[in-house]
């Protein structure tokens, strides 16, 4: 299952990630960081796909994914 580790002291709260998320694993918390931004915690980390969008659409480079145990397969492998 991936694992979705965000970064509060380089987080700005923009909600980009949130947003890019496509399963709605992501949602701003209640707690800010030492600069008054609300960060981004994980609301329902089981439904995470480890498609790393929400990494990508980060500006600040504050959200990294881990792909820990098996990879899923979206597409056939064709041989």
């Amino acid at each position: 299952m991936p694992e979705i580790a965000i970064d509060p002291v380089r987080c700005k709260g923009c909600g980009l990630c949130v947003a890019a998320c496509p399963q709605r694993v992501l949602a701003l918390g209640t707690r800010s960081n030492a600069s008054g931004y609300f960060y981004p915690v994980t609301a329902a980390p089981r439904r995470c796909l480890g498609c790393r969008l929400c990494a990508i659409a980060c500006p600040d480079t504050a959200v990294a994914v881990a792909r820990v145990g098996t990879a899923y397969h979206y597409f056939p492998v064709s041989i």
